[in-house]
C-alpha cells in the first residue's frame, strides 16, 4: 500500500534532514554552475584559435570582448601570440578543477551530515515507538532500513541531486550557445537527445519495480542471517546447520535472480545509449565537417565546438537513465525508511506526572489482551504493600510476564487500572515509570562490553564498590574474580562467553544497581542452581529495605519465602496466599510442589510440619 500511495521522491524528508546545511548544498549548485561555465569556455576559446588566430576568419563575440581584441591588436596579433590561448585554456582548467573540488567537499559534507541526521533520527524514533512495534518487527529488516537505505538517500543527495542540476545546466547552457551560432547545425547535433530522455525514463519506469524487490529480497537475506547468528547456540545443540544454510541458500538465491534482472536491465539500457551517444557525436562530426565544405558560415572550429559539445551533452543526458534508476532507489528507500518514521511515537495516555514511588502496587479487575487474541489476563485484582515480595506462579501462558508487562505500561490495559502508590501507571511518564521498575528477564542480553560496563550500564557513574556490592548480593562476584581479566573481562554478544547462570546473575546485579523501588524477576533465576537461587534470595532479603520485590518462578523453592504467592490459571487469579496456606488447600500450588518432589521440610503436609516442630 504505501508504494502504491507514494512513487515520487520524499522531498519533505530530504528537506528535514538537510536542514543546516543547505548553504553547503547552494555552494555545490554554484560550484556545478561555475564548472560548467569553465568547460563550456574551453571549446570557445579552442574554436577562437582555431578561427580568428589561426585561420585569420572573422567571427561574432560579444562587444565588450570584441573591444578588448581590437585593443590588443585583432588577427596579427593572437597570431603571434598563441600561448594567450594556450594561457587562458590552462587557466580555466585550473579554475575548472577547483570549482569541481569545491564541489565535490560541499556536496560530500551535505550527504555526509544529512546521511548522519536520517541514521540519529531513525534510531531515536525507534527508541519512542511502542514496545508492542519492536514485538512484530524484524530485527534483520530495521537494520537494513537504518544501514543501506539511509545509504542510498546520502547516494541521491551527493550524486544523483547534483547530477539532476548539472544536466539542467548543461542543456540551458549548451543549447543557449548552439543556437546563437547555428540552428540548423544545433537541431541535428541533439535530434537524439528526445530518444535519449524517453529511454532513460521507460527505464526507470521498468526497473523501479525491480528496486523494491530488491531491497525486499536484502531485508529477508539480512533478517535470516541475523536469525542464524543470534541462535547459533541453537542451531548449533540442534544439528540444524545444513537446514540452516538451505534456508539462506533460498534467500540468497532469491535476492541473486533479482539482481541479476537488474543487472541484465541495465546491460541492455547502457549498451543501447552507449550506441545512440556514439551515433549523435558520429552524426554531429559528419554533418559539421559537410557544412564546413559547403558553406562559407560554418567554420573548421564551430566543427570542433559543436563536436566538442555534443559529447558534454550527449553523456549527461545518457547518465539519465542511471540518475533515475538510483533515484528509484532513493524513492523506495525513503519510503521504507518513512514507514518507520510514520509509526507513532509512544504517547502518555494521562497526566504525565513524576509523583514519589515508593512501591504500593494495586490491581482493579485488569483485562488484558494481545492483538484480536483471546484475553491474556481476565480481571486481575490484587494488592501488595511497599516493601513486600510477592511470588506469581502459573503454567506456560497463564499470563505472568503480561500482568509485570502491564505494570511497566509496555501494553495498555483493555479494561480496569493499575495504581503505583495511589496513581494510576497511566498517568504516570513512561520513562520515569520504567525507571523506578527493575526487571530481570529468564533470557538476559548483555552487551559486547566488559562485566564492569554491564553491571553499571544503568548508573555509568557508580564507584567499583558499589558494582561489587551488587555482584555479591547476586552471588557472581567470587565467579567474576575468578576470570582471568576479573570484571574487565569482555563479554561476547548475548552473553556467549558466559554461562546461562552467570549471564543471569550478572543481569540480577545490574538490575541492583538500578536501585529501582520496585523489582522484578521474570523467571529469571531457571538457570540457577538452588543453593545459589538460595544465596540470592537471601542476600536481597538482607539488602531490599523498603523495596518491593515481585518474583515469577516455576521453582515452589523460590517462591515459598515470599509474603504472598500469586497463581495464575488461563490468564485467572485463582489462589492467593503463603505457602503454608497454599499447601493445606487443594489446589494448584500443593499439586505442583508435590509434582516437583520438594524437600521433605517443604513436602510435609502442615500437620506433619506441626508434629515435626512439637517433636
Amino acid at each position: 500500500m504505501a508504494h502504491k500511495k507514494k512513487s515520487r521522491i520524499n522531498w519533505k524528508l530530504i528537506a528535514d534532514i538537510t536542514n543546516g546545511y543547505k548553504r553547503y548544498l547552494v555552494l555545490g549548485c554554484a560550484a556545478v554552475l561555475l564548472h560548467i561555465v569553465f568547460s563550456y569556455t574551453i571549446p570557445l576559446v579552442t574554436s577562437f584559435t582555431i578561427d580568428y588566430a589561426i585561420g585569420g576568419q572573422d567571427i561574432s563575440m560579444p562587444a565588450f570582448i570584441e573591444r578588448i581584441v581590437d585593443d590588443l591588436g585583432g588577427h596579427a596579433y593572437f597570431s603571434a601570440h598563441l600561448y594567450i590561448s594556450m594561457l587562458l585554456i590552462i587557466g580555466l582548467t585550473v579554475l575548472n578543477g577547483s570549482v569541481s573540488f569545491l564541489r565535490g567537499r560541499s556536496i560530500s559534507y551535505a550527504a555526509e551530515s544529512s546521511a548522519k541526521v536520517l541514521r540519529d533520527k531513525l534510531y531515536a524514533h525507534l527508541q519512542r515507538v511502542p514496545y508492542d512495534y519492536h514485538k512484530h518487527a524484524s530485527a534483520g529488516d530495521l537494520i537494513q532500513r537504518c544501514t543501506s537505505d539511509v545509504n542510498t538517500v546520502r547516494r541521491f543527495i551527493s550524486m544523483q541531486l547534483m547530477q539532476i542540476v548539472r544536466t539542467v545546466f548543461l542543456v540551458g547552457i549548451a543549447g543557449t550557445i548552439m543556437f546563437s551560432i547555428n540552428v540548423k547545425m544545433t537541431l541535428i547535433s541533439l535530434c537524439t537527445i528526445p530518444f535519449l530522455f524517453f529511454a532513460s525514463y521507460f527505464y526507470f519506469k521498468k526497473v523501479r519495480k525491480y528496486f523494491t524487490k530488491s531491497d525486499e529480497a536484502e531485508g529477508k537475506l539480512s533478517s535470516t542471517l541475523q536469525e542464524n547468528l543470534t541462535g547459533v547456540r541453537v542451531v548449533r545443540a540442534f544439528g540444524q546447520q545444513q537446514n540452516e544454510l538451505k534456508r539462506f541458500t533460498e534467500k540468497n538465491t532469491q535476492y541473486s535472480k533479482i539482481s541479476y534482472t537488474l543487472s541484465r536491465l541495465m546491460a541492455y539500457y547502457w549498451g543501447g545509449m552507449d550506441i545512440m551517444s556514439y551515433a549523435q557525436t558520429m552524426i554531429s562530426a559528419l554533418a559539421g565537417i559537410y557544412l564546413a565544405a559547403t558553406t562559407d558560415t560554418f567554420t573548421l572550429g564551430n566543427v570542433v565546438l559543436f563536436s566538442t559539445y555534443t559529447g558534454m551533452l550527449t553523456w549527461p543526458v545518457r547518465q539519465l537513465g542511471r540518475v533515475l534508476s538510483d533515484m528509484g532507489k532513493a524513492t523506495v528507500a525513503m519510503e521504507r525508511i518513512d514507514e518507520i518514521l510514520s509509526v507513532p511515537e509512544e504517547q502518555e495516555p494521562g497526566k504525565n506526572l513524576t509523583p514519589p514511588i515508593r512501591g504500593d502496587i494495586r490491581f482493579d479487575n485488569v483485562y488484558f489482551g494481545y492483538d484480536s487474541y483471546d484475553e491474556v489476563l481476565k480481571g486481575i485484582s490484587f494488592s501488595i504493600k511497599a516493601g513486600q515480595t510477592i511470588a506469581i506462579l502459573g503454567a506456560t501462558g497463564s499470563g505472568k510476564s503480561s500482568l509485570v508487562h502491564l505494570l511497566q505500561r509496555l501494553y495498555p490495559c483493555s479494561a480496569g487500572h493499575i495504581y503505583l502508590d495511589g496513581v494510576d501507571v497511566n498517568d504516570i511518564n513512561a520513562a520515569y515509570l520504567r525507571k523506578h521498575i527493575g526487571m530481570v528477564l529468564q533470557e538476559p542480553f548483555l552487551y559486547s562490553r566488559t562485566i564492569l560496563d554491564n553491571i553499571r550500564i544503568t548508573d555509568p557513574s557508580a564507584s567499583n564498590d558499589d558494582v561489587y556490592s551488587a555482584a555479591r548480593v547476586a552471588s557472581i562476584h567470587n565467579v567474576i574474580l575468578g576470570f582471568e581479566k576479573g570484571y574487565d573481562t569482555i563479554v561476547g554478544e548475548r552473553g556467549v562467553t558466559l554461562s546461562g547462570g552467570q549471564q543471569q546473575r550478572v543481569a540480577i546485579a545490574r538490575t541492583l544497581m538500578q536501585k529501582a523501588p520496585i523489582l522484578i524477576f521474570d523467571d529469571s533465576m531457571s538457570a540457577i542452581d538452588t543453593e545459589t537461587d538460595l544465596s540470592i534470595r537471601q542476600a536481597l532479603k538482607a539488602a531490599r529495605g523498603q523495596r518491593t520485590t515481585i518474583i515469577i518462578s516455576h521453582r515452589i523453592t523460590t517462591l515459598r519465602e515470599s509474603d504472598r504467592i500469586l497463581v495464575l490459571d488461563q490468564g485467572r487469579l485463582v489462589q492467593e496466599g503463603t505457602h503454608e496456606e497454599l499447601m493445606a488447600a487443594d489446589g494448584i500450588y500443593s499439586h505442583i510442589a508435590h509434582i516437583q518432589a520438594i524437600t521433605a521440610d517443604i513436602g510435609q503436609t502442615p500437620a506433619a510440619q506441626k508434629g515435626g516442630e512439637q517433636a
